[in-house]
């Protein structure tokens, strides 16, 4: 008979499990760091040794890294989604950046919907507090700042839609984003009239999530991307008739 005695789970191994749950479901984060041995010990309620056991197998297994002097940290593992070369392909084509943007329409719409009905009421509550976060800097007119959290909410809505392969791939593609392969967000925030845009839109998309509106969350994540769309597109032209012109202007001169 294919049986075997049923043995329990070494401490260790139970470790690395929580430990990778946490990292799946977007918990545990690239590039953050653990809490030292002895508070982590504490929390996980395993001894030192055990603790040491599952964070050497899960830096085996790539996970997890030892800084010198620094601590634990999470594997940043994001840059890993595409070769360099094609990072290289993206940040040359203004193909890449209309077809990224179609590519979040479609699935940040989605999330939206799915955020609206899966969500719980905790992943709600952290969408409206990075929207609160979102105002209180749109009053500072921090560029920077505002593009930062203006990643963090769309992100939180993927986390919100509770599907881990959905989260780690628009994690990956918001990376690039941020390291601006795809566009410069700031680009976006330059303008009083464009980022005061910009933020009626994301409260639209709050409101929403808020009411549990699938269709509505949708509908507004759509309406969201087409104005980062056109304004992209739009600032495409300026600069290649700025261009023109300044060809122009350099034949006069002569």
């Amino acid at each position: 008979m294919p049986f075997q005695p049923v043995q329990s789970d070494k401490l260790s191994a139970a470790v690395i499990r929580q430990i990778e749950q946490l990292i799946l479901r977007g918990v545990l984060r690239p590039g953050e760091r653990l809490p030292a041995e002895r508070e982590l010990s504490e929390r996980l309620g395993v001894s030192r040794p055990s603790l040491r056991e599952a964070v050497a197998e899960l830096e085996t297994r790539g996970l997890l890294e030892a800084r010198a002097g620094a601590g634990i940290y999470v594997t940043d593992v994001l840059g890993s989604a595409f070769s360099e070369a094609l990072i290289g392909l993206f940040s040359g084509h203004d193909e890449a950046v209309f077809d990224y943007l179609s590519f979040r329409r479609d699935l940040e719409g989605l999330a939206a919907e799915r955020a609206a009905s899966h969500g719980t009421d905790s992943d709600l509550k952290v969408i409206a507090t990075i929207l609160d976060k979102m105002q209180t800097a749109h009053g500072k007119r921090d560029p920077t700042e505002e593009a930062q959290l203006d990643a963090d909410f769309h992100l939180a809505i993927i986390e919100a839609s509770h599907n881990v392969i959905m989260l780690h791939m628009m994690r990956s593609m918001y990376q690039l984003l941020r390291e601006g392969v795809f566009y410069n967000r700031q680009v976006m925030f330059k303008q009083r009239a464009t980022r005061s845009t910009l933020l009626d839109q994301h409260r639209a998309i709050n409101a929403a999530l808020q009411a549990r509106d699938g269709a509505a969350a949708r509908a507004a994540v759509e309406t969201h991307l087409n104005f980062v769309e056109a304004a992209l597109f739009a600032d495409r032209k300026a600069e290649a008739h700025e261009a023109v012109a300044r060809q122009r202007l350099q034949r006069e001169l002569r």
